[in-house]
């Protein structure tokens, strides 16, 4: 369980046997390569968690963000279940533990939010939802994530979008923020147009707007976000392994949630790699329990 207290003093259970809309869990390790440490970024889901509490006391005042309270005038709906257990180099084991965990939030009807982690921890969440399919994926990101396997690891944290277009129950990937360069080559760019993912690079969102992303999903699907800290621009999210300018804004990434909460199914989300040791004045922290207030509000207005 978390050390720390509950994101915005959220509950671990909601009174009277009600069910909650969204599930908030945190997961530190996924699948870390061989030779690498991936402890940093233990450190994020408490670290975000600690960034809300200045906002605890104000979760039934208005948001200008969310044109209102975050839950809309009703109770609170969503809870904090904690961080699950996850160790250094244990991949098999953290995968299993991740994927069952987001099992049993949706078995319960409620969204699931993890909290990572590097991207690795993408592949199991997303599993996870075999059999509350079909889904689509939007990831929100500076790179595709598409190596079919690096340093003999086919579940790292180059690899998510590549793994989850294997995945029977992923109808389609739409990848936007692109940016700079990564560990993609030719063969994977070419792989996963190939499968049929569309690409939306940063500088179109800034030419022309979210539409160019929103527009690849279709109306009415499933959608689980995954959000890679470094899809925003370093200066509002410094706290990244790799710092890339030119990337998202805070409102650009705001209002891609609530475009897909009006139009689409939010069926989850999470938000990875980011790395406190790189924050600056805790700044990532606080633009990170943003981002999640605005998906927990995107996902309680929705019928």
């Amino acid at each position: 369980m978390t050390s720390s207290a509950p994101f915005l003093g959220f509950p671990d259970r909601l009174p009277d046997g009600r069910m909650p809309r969204a599930v908030i869990f945190g997961a530190g390790h996924g699948s870390t390569y061989p030779g690498k440490d991936s402890s940093g970024y233990v450190l994020a889901a408490d670290t975000i968690r600690s960034a809300s509490q200045a906002d605890a006391a104000l979760v039934e005042h208005w948001d200008f963000d969310l044109g209102g309270p975050l839950f809309d005038g009703k109770p609170i709906s969503c809870i904090d279940a904690g961080d699950i257990p996850t160790t250094l180099h244990d991949n098999a084991g953290n995968r299993a533990r991740i994927e069952a965990k987001t099992c049993e939030a949706l078995v319960s009807s409620a969204a699931p939010i993890l909290l990572g982690g590097d991207c690795s921890v993408t592949i199991p969440f997303l599993a996870g939802f075999a059999e509350h399919g079909p889904i689509w994926v939007l990831q929100i990101d500076a790179h595709i994530d598409w190596r079919n396997e690096l340093h003999g690891e086919r579940y790292g944290y180059s690899s998510p979008m590549r793994r989850a277009s294997e995945m029977p129950h992923v109808a389609g990937i739409v990848q936007v923020g692109l940016r700079s360069v990564g560990s993609a080559r030719l063969v994977d760019i070419e792989a996963a147009r190939q499968y049929g993912s569309r690409f939306v690079t940063a500088r179109e969102v800034h030419a022309r707007g979210i539409r160019t992303a929103l527009q690849h999903i279709p109306e009415g699907a499933q959608v689980v976000i995954t959000l890679d800290c470094d899809a925003l621009d370093p200066g509002i999210m410094p706290g990244v392994a790799a710092r890339t300018p030119g990337g998202l804004t805070y409102t650009q990434v705001i209002d891609l949630i609530a475009g897909l909460g009006k139009r689409t199914r939010l069926a989850g989300f999470d938000l990875v790699e980011f790395f406190p040791p790189a924050d600056i004045d805790g700044l990532s922290a606080l633009t990170a329990a943003r981002l999640l207030v605005n998906m927990i509000g995107a996902i309680v207005r929705q019928v």
